[in-house]
């Protein structure tokens, strides 16, 4: 049952000249201090979804994208100042791309924020996919199978760092500490300082493949699946789930996930198409070249595949792969719903903010959705019942 709320904010700044036919997403460029904008983007949207009830606001790690599309470098450090300017909302990392960091200083950054703002700061990893970013810092990327190698040997000393009280680490990427002398005697542990208030920490992941949900169900990591066509969402909830049974993990369909979807709210579902369209198509210009078109065609193949499409989507395509709910807030209830009627433990739903409608806009919809939508599920439907 659906009863806590997100927001998806991957750090775009207010686009100009936004559709499939306007600037194309190679040719942007934008000044640091519009670049900068998003700080303030994203205190103005807190405190919008702070006072409607929202549970969390999650934001993307990125670097270097002048085209203006993703400009947040350091989650946990702006989660911890969006909780100095909101009163209960939480702040998840979506997702801090662990190849371009030091376990244990991201580590020691999470720690620090879980204390100081009593757990505000939701931790969330990912192993990235700009060739830009992760190469440029010096980790793999473009060989996927050293990247998957590093992460996960990441991932376990991130893992020591919080659970332990004190450990060595050796793996084949870091050993922590180094057998060296201090203070007169030999190191063999370390004691991270400090570590987070909350324990055992929630870790969030996105799914990205088979492979990936085996290793998430392993290390008890929770799972983050948004703009998936129906089809594909059915299949990556069932295998997340059939994962951690397997891994002595037992979860009802749909606990430990946040599921993740665009909306647009508006008089007619014609209507409400229409008014978000430029603003899906800017999205899909820049990231449907990563492979994020998560649809399946008539036949259950995802899209890019053998003999499936491999275009950007469009509107239409997101609303029949109900990737998208467009329409009368009764329609997206009717929408939400459906899927939620699947699964017994999902209790999270996210609104993926596209990248090209503007913040105004985007506060208009969350004000809407928080007075006609979410009254039609969690606690404020059990208390109407």
């Amino acid at each position: 049952m659906i009863k806590r709320f997100h927001v998806l904010y991957v750090g775009q700044i207010d686009l100009d000249n936004v559709g499939l036919h306007g600037t194309p997403a190679n040719d942007r460029r934008y000044s640091s201090q519009r670049l900068s904008e998003v700080f303030a983007t994203a205190r103005d949207v807190s405190r919008t979804m702070d006072e409607l009830g929202y549970h969390a606001l999650w934001m993307a790690e990125h670097h270097f994208q002048r085209e203006g599309y993703e400009c947040l470098p350091n989650l946990v450090q702006l989660g911890l100042w969006l909780a100095t300017q909101t009163k209960r909302l939480k702040f998840g990392c979506a997702f801090n791309v662990l190849p371009m960091w030091h376990p244990i200083r991201l580590a020691e950054d999470y720690a620090m924020a879980d204390i100081v703002t009593d757990g505000r700061v939701i931790m969330g990893v990912g192993r990235g996919y700009h060739s830009r970013e992760v190469e440029t810092f010096g980790a793999p990327l473009i060989d996927a199978e050293a990247n998957r190698e590093y992460f996960e040997e990441q991932l376990q000393l991130l893992l020591k760092c919080f659970n332990e009280e004190a450990f060595h680490f050796k793996g084949k990427y870091f050993e922590c500490p180094p057998p060296v002398d201090y203070r007169g005697y030999r190191l063999k542990d370390i004691t991270v300082v400090p570590r987070p208030k909350h324990l055992p920490v929630d870790i969030w992941m996105p799914i990205a493949s088979g492979r990936t949900i085996d290793m998430m169900a392993r290390y008890g990591l929770k799972a983050m699946v948004t703009l998936n066509g129906e089809k594909i969402l059915d299949d990556v909830v069932r295998e997340y789930h059939a994962a951690c049974a397997r891994h002595g993990r037992p979860k009802q369909l749909g606990e430990d996930m946040i599921w993740g979807a665009g909306l647009y709210l508006a008089a007619s579902q014609e209507e409400a198409i229409r008014r978000v369209e430029p603003a899906h198509d800017e999205r899909y210009k820049w990231f449907a070249p990563f492979g994020f078109v998560r649809y399946a065609d008539d036949q259950g193949r995802t899209w890019g595949t053998p003999g499936a499409p491999a275009s950007i989507p469009s509107i239409r395509d997101g609303v029949k792969q109900k990737a998208w709910f467009c329409g009368t807030p009764a329609e997206v209830i009717e929408g939400i719903k459906s899927i939620e009627a699947k699964y017994p433990g999902l209790d999270d739903f996210m609104i993926h903010w596209a990248e090209g409608l503007s913040p105004a806009e985007f506060k208009d919809q969350l004000r809407w959705f928080a007075r006609d939508v979410m009254p039609a599920f969690g606690e404020a439907r059990l208390a109407a019942e």
